[in-house]
């Protein structure tokens, strides 16, 4: 037994038949008090994290950022929609710090011009082309029992099943970086072994909707939207494209205005013949 949990063995309860009092978490060693969160609470990664570059997400992420030693459940409604958006200014600090960015048999070929546009060196790019399911989960489990520090493994895993996922997260645990793991909007009904899972999908005027849907303290009602305009059409978005919802709008009522005046002109010619 540890010194730790020995001290907490042989400390004495409070005497006094009187109402209980809170506890004071600053009586622990620190050792112990750091691994300490209350379930109201947003915990505190026990490990290292790598920020997501959008303040609002990391917020509600425990310990600031995406994990490592852990698996990331990222799920959409359908493959190469959202990661590169939701993933580009981690991925790019990972980057440009000379880790490698693992891809794991992605959907579509990876499109090198518009990584770069988002920051990501083609030099610090490998793409494993794995076809079927069975390589791509051996693939994934080999790449992160290497353990490849200061870079981060992405991986399309669809059909993986909760005991796989399980067996890859216990083999996280000794990753030191990210792990991600993409699969379909629907396996959020699903039970996961994943300590993070990540509910992204597309919202109006260039942003991304994120909902949490499991971390490590309480659960997040509601969702979170992120400004992510892709990184090709930024440069030549003028302000109006920037908020498209608006512009649909002002079309929309003047197409309402004309149909009104359009309806109204019969009627007059009517009322004008009387």
């Amino acid at each position: 037994m540890s010194a730790s949990l020995q001290w907490i063995v042989n400390a004495e309860p409070p005497s006094g038949d009187g109402p209980s009092q809170p506890f004071d978490v600053g009586l622990l060693p620190s050792s112990v008090s750091q691994a300490i969160w209350r379930g109201t609470e947003v915990g505190q990664a026990g490990k290292a994290v790598v920020s997501t570059g959008f303040e609002a997400l990391d917020a509600q992420l425990p310990g600031g950022g995406w994990p490592c030693n852990s698996l990331t459940e990222l799920l959409q409604p359908q493959p190469s929609l959202c990661e590169w958006r939701l993933l580009s200014p981690a991925l790019a600090g990972l980057s440009a710090s000379g880790g490698q960015v693992l891809l794991v048999g992605p959907p579509k070929r990876p499109h090198v011009p518009g990584l770069i546009k988002l920051g990501i060196s083609e030099t610090n790019l490998v793409w494993i082309a794995a076809d079927t399911p069975a390589e791509r989960l051996w693939t994934t489990e080999q790449l992160v029992k290497a353990n490849p520090r200061g870079g981060a493994i992405l991986a399309w895993l669809p059909q993986a099943r909760a005991e796989q996922i399980r067996r890859l997260q216990v083999h996280a645990q000794s990753c030191d970086c990210p792990v991600f793991l993409f699969r379909p909007e629907a396996a959020q009904f699903d039970a996961s072994p994943a300590p993070l899972r990540v509910l992204v999908t597309l919202d109006i005027d260039w942003q991304l909707q994120v909902h949490i849907l499991k971390r490590k303290g309480a659960l997040m009602d509601g969702f979170i939207s992120l400004q992510s305009i892709p990184a090709t059409l930024a440069s030549v978005f003028t302000p109006r494209l920037m908020r498209p919802s608006q512009l649909m709008a002002k079309t929309e009522a003047s197409n309402v205005h004309a149909l009104g005046r359009a309806d109204n002109q019969p009627r007059l010619r009517q009322l004008a013949a009387h």
